[in-house]
């Protein structure tokens, strides 16, 4: 499906705006996701898959060797196996994550256990009825790559279609660092994962969905915490 160009946020670590299509709430939506993209040397990391056009799979390819595809969050995954296929890449999960159309999981994604990439950390939901993760990344003071709990929608972009923007205005999915509304529905998350959440220190969020939230966001996901979570 349609996706825009490769971007490099921050040195070594780049995103990708794609498209979705799904049904939610008993209605078809059609709008946007990301891939994060991190480089250590010449080998690349793929979180929250997006499948490439050959143009852009070929720009992927001038980036690296694709080594890894990570999946931090239940919601997502369509694409993992056409890259783990692909490049006979390592897939790594986190225990109790669905399997439909999905590859066999490598290596189990868990907090204090192996990570594949260096200077990372995961946090781990641990309330939630499906499983969530946030993959931190010890670079530029701290960089969140998350999937469907924090989010940056500020906006709708060109991968929307104009009843899914209307029908998300409406239900104010469209907020700058906050959290994934589809995510709290499927989820149902407690405070108790933001308390430990809120110990964390970033400056910054890439996220599954939205923006990439750049330069101190870390205050704003506090506010969001506290509208929708006493904490």
């Amino acid at each position: 499906m349609p996706h825009g160009p490769i971007r490099e946020v921050f040195p070594d670590v780049f995103f990708v705006t794609g498209t979705m299509k799904n049904e939610f709430f008993g209605s078809m939506w059609h709008f946007s996701r990301n891939m994060t993209i991190v480089r250590d040397g010449d080998e690349l990391t793929l979180v929250n898959t997006v499948r490439l056009s050959p143009e852009g799979l070929a720009e992927l390819d001038r980036l690296g060797r694709v080594v890894n595809v990570v999946r931090i969050g239940d919601m997502h995954g369509i694409d993992d196996a056409f890259y783990v296929d692909r490049y006979g890449a390592t897939y790594w999960a986190m225990p109790g994550m669905s399997t439909d159309d999905r590859p066999q999981v490598a290596k189990q994604l868990v907090p204090g256990g192996e990570m594949p990439v260096r200077d990372s950390s995961l946090f781990a939901f641990t309330s939630t009825t499906r499983p969530e993760g946030i993959l931190r990344l010890d670079r530029e003071g701290g960089i969140m790559i998350s999937c469907d709990s924090l989010q940056n929608w500020v906006g709708p972009d060109e991968f929307f279609d104009d009843s899914t923007i209307a029908t998300m205005q409406k239900m104010n999915f469209f907020t700058e660092t906050g959290i994934g509304l589809a995510w709290i529905h499927a989820g149902e998350p407690k405070a108790d994962d933001f308390v430990r959440l809120k110990k964390l220190p970033f400056r910054h969020a890439l996220c599954g969905h939205g923006e990439p939230a750049v330069g101190d966001v870390q205050p704003g996901y506090h506010a969001a915490f506290q509208r929708f979570f006493n904490v």
